[in-house]
């Protein structure tokens, strides 16, 4: 990797942090290219691994190998030799490094040192090989024996007054097994506190489609983009968060499917794309188009947008155009009338100032929707973390469903999920408001019962840390102080806690904010060999894990690589750990309910009993171990492919919710220099996961402290593109919210909306600014205003 130019800025805790300038370039080559493979080669290189991780990348999203640990995109029915794209590459080589984080490395280093260092450069350290303790007096981790680190949040599990003062957080990454374990352990021991990564992402979705349709997932399948006539793209950039969707939408384009994209950003992944496997297009650099059009609404105008082309419909319809379907509307959706009631009551007007569009521009949209027999609405981050995300997705279903474009061919929703194995967790019970359906099904198998109320949510956790000392915090995978908003608040309220765990395989930000006690425990990647453990200990035969994709497939995933060191273990080893000596093996209530014991060292030998107790208490998992094991797995069958509905009328049910009065840009047109603010990836980064400085697609090179402009706001506020400025947030409940020296970059954005990455700005969004109904950070509707830089010139 290149060292580029240092420079002196603050972190979310005020400590220096040493941070590269970015080198500010124009990208005009098409999204994937002969730029994806070199990124590609020089991931290799880095890993210091490269024969190793070359050889890994052909077992990739194979029926024999193992699931890329990066996105949820789905495999297709009938794979090629290579199934994985330039993300899938950085993922596996970020986890296969030859780099090691030994006890002689934390000896070296204190915490108060390693919080100085930025996100790419912790991780990059490599892969953690033992658990490790933190030691307040020394402010240095030592080396802990398993036993005793078990022991110690056993321990403390035991000494809380209550079982709702543990926090149980998941991220995306866990497989099915893992996840079942997790909440089983967390529901045994008495509290629902059980939030997730799905809280900070597609939370709203989830709400929405259960409200609208009785299912929180996405309807299509992958073989629908095969049928597709037309795929409406909102809020999402799969250039960078879903590479190998791109390949679908090339094929989709190709065969004269329609793709609309609604994108505040200009993405060059939704411009055009070259697909590195076609090897005559890449000898004549070539590409092909993605985007037929491509429509720019302002943050937060979405919804707007969409009751834009309803109304538009709306207005042809009166006129005598058949663009209804009247039959679908009659037999299979509710409060039909009350919805265009209320979108022929909102006024064109009200619809401009708040999307961003023109009239004309939403009607050219819903013509182009008018067009299809077969359309599938995608959407991401850019729709669901506003305010008022669970509306807009309810909104794009009010406009899937005056088509008919449900429980058909080509046609559905498709909200497109990130970590692998995100929508899987929550299949599997990790949800802090579990159904009375998963309760009474775990009370039926267990003998025990389980807690009815509800749990706290990602941002419920911290004001829980921050209001009510003391509590122990288990993360299994993922970097929960990174990923939540509020930065500073969030560090303050972690090291609250009497005991905070992370089971993780790699160095990162959470590690460093430790409550009075805290534990690194160190576990196997994706990519490697996950071997059973017999009640000594001792290593037996590897083992299948599963996880389940956006659209509802299931497929098991077997790590093919040594372990990084023999002192790993398994995250079912490490929970089933726990559990063993957190309950006793028989409890009377079992007893005298004539169950049999939760046998976690039988979980740990083989992982076919975990998939037993799963199937024996998740619908649509019967013969759970058999099915699994046939290539690609199995479909979990969606209701509404069926045409069925499982809401209060057993029918899809139209939203008429109101417009949002304002939303932030509407809110801070009169406040004299302040924009709206949407976090977002770079190109070199998943989640949290920064894999290097650059941000190819954006023309960004050995940096990532940049803020996008509009070049007429940088004229307006008085600065001038690349220079350097601090970033001030919104202060009414008295905390200062600020992150210092960001790189000012002239991009296509509209007016008065500007984008930076996470986790950098995450300092900038206050706790309670979250979604309506969803509790999701709104990520993408930040208040910001700019200072020229007092610490850069």
């Amino acid at each position: 990797m290149s060292q580029p130019r240092q420079e002196s800025s603050q972190n979310a805790s005020g400590a220096d942090v040493i941070q590269p300038d970015a080198k500010i370039f124009d990208y005009h080559n098409p999204a994937g290219g002969w730029g994806a493979l070199k990124s590609v080669g020089k991931h290799l290189l880095h890993s210091r691994s490269p024969a190793l991780n070359a050889r890994s990348l052909f077992k990739l999203n194979q029926p024999d190998g193992f699931d890329c640990p990066g996105c949820a995109w789905g495999d297709p029915e009938h794979g090629s030799s290579f199934e994985f794209c330039e993300n899938g590459v950085k993922a596996v080589t970020w986890e296969a490094t030859a780099k090691r984080v030994t006890r002689e490395f934390f000896a070296r280093h204190s915490v108060s040192e390693l919080k100085t260092w930025d996100d790419y450069r912790l991780e990059d350290q490599g892969r953690l090989v033992e658990p490790m303790r933190y030691n307040a007096e020394t402010d240095h981790y030592e080396p802990i024996a398993w036993d005793d680190a078990l022991e110690l949040i056993a321990t403390e599990l035991k000494a809380l007054p209550t079982p709702d003062d543990a926090i149980f957080y998941t991220s995306g990454k866990a497989g099915n097994e893992s996840a079942y374990v997790f909440q089983l352990l967390a529901r045994l021991y008495g509290t629902n506190n059980l939030p997730d990564c799905s809280n900070m992402c597609h939370e709203a979705s989830g709400v929405a489609l259960n409200a609208a349709l009785g299912t929180g997932k996405g309807s299509a399948r992958l073989e629908d983009f095969e049928k597709a006539e037309a795929i409406f793209v909102f809020g999402q950039n799969p250039g960078t968060n879903h590479p190998r969707m791109l390949g679908v939408l090339r094929e989709a384009a190709e065969r004269g499917a329609t793709i609309v994209t609604f994108n505040t950003l200009k993405e060059r992944g939704l411009e055009k794309f070259a697909d590195p496997q076609k090897p005559f297009e890449m000898l004549h650099n070539g590409s092909h188009r993605i985007s037929s059009h491509y429509f720019r609404p302002k943050l937060g105008g979405d919804m707007a947008v969409v009751r834009g082309m309803a109304k538009a419909l709306f207005a042809r319809h009166a006129a005598g155009e058949d663009v209804l379907d009247h039959d679908f509307l009659a037999a299979h959706t509710a409060h039909f009338e009350a919805y265009r009631a209320c979108v022929e009551a909102t006024e064109w007007t009200a619809l401009e100032a708040q999307s961003g569009l023109t009239r004309e521009e939403m009607a050219q949209a819903a013509e182009l929707y008018a067009r299809s027999n077969a359309t599938i609405a995608c959407w991401a981050m850019g729709i669901t973390q506003h305010v008022h995300s669970v509306p807009t997705v309810r909104e794009i279903v009010n406009l899937l469903m005056l088509r008919g474009n449900l429980g058909k061919p080509g046609a559905g929703t498709s909200p497109v999920r990130g970590h692998s194995n995100v929508q899987g967790d929550r299949t599997m019970g990790i949800y802090e408001q579990p159904s009375e359906a998963l309760l009474d099904a775990l009370e039926a198998k267990y003998g025990r019962p389980m807690p009815r109320e509800h749990g706290v949510d990602s941002v419920a956790a911290v004001e829980a840390m921050r209001d009510r000392p003391g509590k122990v915090f288990i993360g299994l995978a993922g970097n929960f102080t990174r990923a939540i908003s509020d930065s500073v608040v969030t560090e303050k309220a972690m090291a609250n806690c009497r005991l905070t765990a992370f089971i993780s395989t790699k160095l990162n930000r959470s590690h460093l904010v430790t409550g009075e006690q805290a534990l690194i425990l160190p576990c196997i990647g994706r990519s490697e060999i996950d071997r059973s453990m017999d009640r000594n200990g001792v290593a037996g035969k590897p083992q299948l894990i599963t996880v389940e994709d956006s659209m509802s497939m299931v497929h098991g995933s077997a790590g093919i690589n040594k372990p990084a060191d023999k002192a790993l273990r398994s995250e079912i080893a490490i929970l089933t750990g726990i559990a063993e000596r957190l309950f006793d093996e028989k409890s009377p209530a079992q007893e005298s309910a004539g169950s049999e014991a939760v046998d976690w060292a039988a979980m740990r030998e083989d992982y076919d009993v975990i998939r037993e107790h799963i199937a024996a208490v998740i619908p649509g998992f019967e013969d759970f171990n058999s099915r699994v094991r046939a290539p690609r797995g199995f479909w979990l069958a969606n209701p509404v492919a069926r045409l069925e509905f499982g809401t209060a009328t057993g029918k899809a049910e139209f939203s008429d919710d109101a417009l949002p009065t304002v939303v932030m840009h509407q809110r801070l047109a009169s406040r004299e220099g302040w924009l709206t603010l949407q976090t977002m990836r770079s190109h070199d980064q998943y989640n949290t996961t920064v894999y290097g400085y650059d941000d190819r697609y954006r023309g960004i090179e050995g940096g990532r402290r940049v803020i996008f402009l509009n070049r007429e706001d940088i004229a307006r506020l008085g600065f001038e593109a690349g220079q350097w400025v601090d970033l001030i947030g919104e202060s009414d409940d008295g905390v200062t919210r600020r992150v210092d020296g960001f790189k000012i970059v002239a991009y296509d954005t509209p007016q008065g909306c500007a984008a930076a990455y996470y986790p950098e700005t995450n300092p900038l969004i206050p706790l309670d600014h979250k979604g309506d109904f969803s509790h999701t950070p709104a990520s993408k509707s930040i208040a910001v205003k700019l200072e020229a830089s007092t610490r850069l010139a």
